[in-house]
């Protein structure tokens, strides 16, 4: 009696995983070319130039994967690079045009007037956006110490103030402007591509706005 040995189950396929790394897709493109080489209709060859098309367009398109990928590697390292440095920020005080905190003592601001104006004056918003104070400050200063002292003199209580500069031509405004000051920085952060300096009173600003640093 003749015994018949069943064959062998075919294996399960399995699933390859390729490495998305533009080389090994160059690769796969390569073993795709030659193949349909191999098997094209002998009595109707593709044109040499469509295979050669093919090549430099799947190479273009991998260096400028590797450009992008380089690129990225580069912005990160940049950005690191740029935290390490802005480390040596916190506790420095930075001059920006952002709002203030007021806590008792005097900011120094730094005016930056229109040319034309032959007066200015300070307006102070709370952050309920109320106008608590309006007060001149002298044409030409370069710098000017705020005392936080609403319209009657007295001491504003504690907060976020807004600070804005009227520059004047005798009772017409020409031009109002976020005015400048000095706040120490308490701390350094990235917000994706950003960097966010966090300032005395936890307001918030962009390193870019930073228009000078001084020890306190």
């Amino acid at each position: 009696m003749t015994t018949i040995t069943p064959a062998p189950a075919s294996a399960p396929p399995t699933n390859r995983s390729f490495s998305a790394s533009p080389g090994s897709d160059f690769t796969t493109f390569l073993k795709m070319l030659t193949t349909q080489m191999q098997n094209q209709d002998p009595l109707n060859p593709l044109d040499s130039t469509d295979f050669a098309v093919q090549l430099a367009t799947f190479s273009g398109v991998e260096q400028q994967v590797q450009t992008n990928q380089l690129l990225s590697g580069l912005a990160a390292q940049f950005s690191l690079m740029g935290m390490a440095q802005l480390s040596g920020w916190v506790g420095q005080e930075a001059r920006t045009p952002a709002d203030v905190w007021y806590d008792g003592s005097a900011i120094t601001l730094t005016p930056n007037p229109a040319p034309a104006a032959d007066n200015l004056v300070l307006t102070v918003t709370d952050a309920s956006g109320t106008l608590v104070s309006r007060e001149t400050v002298p044409p030409g200063s370069r710098s000017y110490a705020w005392l936080g002292a609403d319209a009657a003199g007295d001491p504003l209580p504690p907060g976020r103030y807004q600070l804005r500069l009227e520059s004047r031509v005798g009772d017409e405004v020409i031009r109002t402007d976020p005015i400048q000051s000095y706040a120490p920085i308490e701390e350094a952060r990235r917000d994706g591509d950003q960097i966010t300096l966090i300032l005395r009173g936890g307001i918030a600003v962009s390193a870019s706005d930073v228009t000078a640093l001084r020890m306190p």
